[in-house]
């Protein structure tokens, strides 16, 4: 009995006390708020699959909700969202509920004469200027079709589907129904990865081309040969910038590149990206979280027309599992994003696993860089070595459940980040964890089979009632997940986050896609009002004359990549990058936000970019709180922007 009970007290996980969760707590506020969907679709509750997936079709319906923010229609504000919505299988875009809801109606984006066919579904949205015109696209990647590029047209006096020019990322034969490739993409980013000054696009594939959601065949599917080291998923690809035209009917060409990446690494099954800059030369390397297999962090060394990466992995020291290694892991990796968590001048990395206590209990990873600045971590990246270690267990933000997509934001403005991650998988009445332990201790050689996978579909509960987390960071360094007392802790299966300033009040709002739900807008009315900067970053090129008068404006186009260094007059470093798109299926909006703290004074912030020829510039701005907008060419130009 005295053995046992100390065995209990020696592996309980801590615990916060009451008064100290609730007094990190008091520094937030969120009002929920529903977001207006079009009506007119018939709505389903599970997806047709293919008949060999038929008994775990809720299996493959988890995935689909999607959601990110940014400004589509050119008032300056982050106030615009891009919602890939599973029950209807469409994909809305719908003004930001609160100040402006009524600036247009919510609608669905539409193919116009693309071929399609019943048997595909969107799996998320991406918004970026991808034919250099100024306004804001929307990249919708799919499962059972290549991705559509949704132009915005420059004549378009309102949002509404007409305002769109949708056109191929990838040339097919044409035609009134689809018969092209059938991509199962789940993971999408954008950024300049060969460092041309033109934004290129990752697609990252899950399933292996095939009819996943065709209910009419039989076969042509394969499930992973592995729960945790699988490489027989779909082929990750790569789009090369090559050109782009606006007017009347808006362009865009690339070139694609599918030998970028080594097959260990391009056919695992991914569920999230990352891209960023994490040593300092302007070419962000990139995270892939994979699901069924050893994440890639991927050092990045292109060059002009050549995009090229190495794979990276943590140092095995004797004290670390090889499970916690960055780039050796066997963890379910669902999520990913980037921030400097501890002001040492270098980015920091949270990755969501699945963390369910008596599930499958891993570990989300918060891996803490442990380089002694940027030159000795560019130094080891090229030697092949990822200089971070897992600080998760320590920092309080290990175990939270059925992990998904992470952002890192400030959302009170304190100088601190907090931690918001989505979890949950299938919700209904029986619960199927026993049985999923089977799978999970099964021989990865009938793995890949889907008749041994346990029946999982309508009805079946895996993880369902497992809510958001929201880890806020308290005196000495640790976390408190304070999602209950701040209203967030819904017993309903999330998905995607998307952050941005919707009213411009220099506080983040958030957006969370629930799977098989519908989304909710949360917004920030946190008590606490610290200062912060909030930067508008765009590329300094000419922008078309608009085509008529009354035509909604340019927003410019996002300074996709551009790394910000701001340091406060108590010597504190804090470091944000315009993020083309990071994370699972929920975005961030471009704008760089930085909570001050106290210092209402102006700060240092040291700028770097490449501009439109490729060429990597630097400068140092000093500049007082609130929001600005700059345009990015050879130097960094204020301008002057009405809200």
């Amino acid at each position: 009995m005295v053995v046992t009970v100390g065995m209990f007290f020696a592996v309980r996980l801590p615990a916060v006390p009451a008064g100290e969760r609730a007094e990190v707590a008091s520094r937030y506020r969120f009002v929920p708020m529903s977001i207006e969907l079009p009506g007119g679709y018939r709505q389903q509750t599970i997806r047709r699959v293919n008949k060999d997936y038929k008994h775990i079709d809720a299996w493959i319906s988890s995935v689909g909700a999607g959601v990110a923010m940014n400004d589509l229609d050119g008032d300056g504000l982050s106030n615009d969202l891009c919602i890939t919505d599973p029950r209807i299988d469409r994909v809305v875009v719908a003004p930001s509920p609160g100040r402006g809801a009524d600036r247009y109606r919510s609608f669905a984006l539409s193919p116009g004469a693309l071929p399609m066919n019943d048997v595909m579904a969107p799996m998320g949205c991406v918004p970026g200027d991808f034919n250099e015109d100024g306004r804001m696209d929307l990249l919708v990647y799919m499962w059972g079709r290549t991705p559509i590029v949704h132009l915005a047209r420059p004549d378009a006096r309102a949002l509404t589907a007409a305002a769109y020019v949708p056109v191929e990322l990838v040339p097919n034969a044409g035609g009134a129904t689809y018969t092209g490739p059938q991509w199962n993409s789940n993971a999408a980013t954008v950024d300049d990865f060969d460092g041309d000054g033109h934004d290129d696009i990752y697609i990252g594939n899950y399933f292996q081309d095939g009819p996943v959601l065709d209910d009419r065949v039989s076969g042509g599917v394969t499930m992973n040969r592995s729960l945790s080291d699988a490489t027989n998923g779909g082929e990750d690809h790569f789009f090369r910038w090559t050109g782009g035209s606006a007017g009347p009917k808006p362009a865009v060409a690339y070139q694609k590149l599918d030998d970028v990446l080594p097959d260990d690494v391009s056919k695992g099954w991914v569920l999230a990206v990352g891209a960023n800059d994490l040593d300092g030369d302007q070419l962000p390397e990139l995270y892939l979280a994979q699901d069924h297999g050893r994440d890639a962090l991927l050092y990045n060394r292109s060059r002009p027309g050549k995009i090229q990466f190495s794979r990276v992995t943590g140092a095995r020291t004797p004290l670390v599992p090889k499970s916690k290694r960055v780039g050796m892991d066997s963890f379910k990796g669902m999520g990913i994003d980037f921030a400097d968590l501890d002001h040492d001048g270098l980015y920091d990395m949270f990755v969501s696993n699945i963390t369910t206590t008596f599930g499958l209990q891993e570990s989300n990873f918060q891996f803490m860089s442990a380089a002694r600045g940027q030159r000795d971590l560019r130094t080891r990246l090229r030697n092949g070595e990822a200089p971070w270690r897992d600080r998760s267990a320590e920092a309080g933000t290990a175990w939270s459940g059925w992990g998904w997509d992470v952002k890192m934001a400030d959302f009170d403005n304190s100088g601190d980040p907090a931690i918001v991650q989505t979890t949950g998988f299938v919700r209904g009445e029986v619960n199927r964890w026993a049985q999923l332990q089977e799978l999970a201790t099964a021989n990865d050689g009938v793995v890949e089979f889907e008749s041994w996978w346990p029946h999982v579909t309508a009805g079946d509960d895996i993880a369902g009632s497992q809510t958001v987390a929201f880890f806020a960071k308290m005196r000495g360094g640790r976390y408190a997940n304070v999602a209950g007392p701040l209203g967030l802790a819904i017993p309903v299966p999330t998905r995607g986050i998307a952050t941005g300033d919707a009213d411009g009040d220099g506080r983040l709002d958030m957006a969370i896609a629930r799977q098989w739900d519908e989304p909710v807008f949360y917004r920030n009315e946190s008590p606490s009002q610290g200062a912060f900067l909030g930067l508008r970053l765009t590329d300094d090129v000419p922008l078309a004359a608009p085509a008529a008068t009354g035509v909604l404006p340019a927003p410019g186009s996002p300074a996709t990549g551009a790394q910000v260094t701001v340091t406060t007059s108590d010597g504190r470093t804090q470091l944000a990058r315009v993020d083309g798109g990071s994370g699972h299926s929920g975005k961030r909006s471009h704008e760089v936000h930085l909570g001050l703290g106290a210092d209402v004074r102006p700060v240092k912030v040291h700028l770097r970019w490449r501009d439109h020829t490729g060429q990597v510039r630097e400068q140092d701005l000093r500049l007082a709180p609130g929001w600005h907008a700059l345009r990015l060419g050879s130097q960094a130009r204020i301008q002057t922007r009405e809200k």
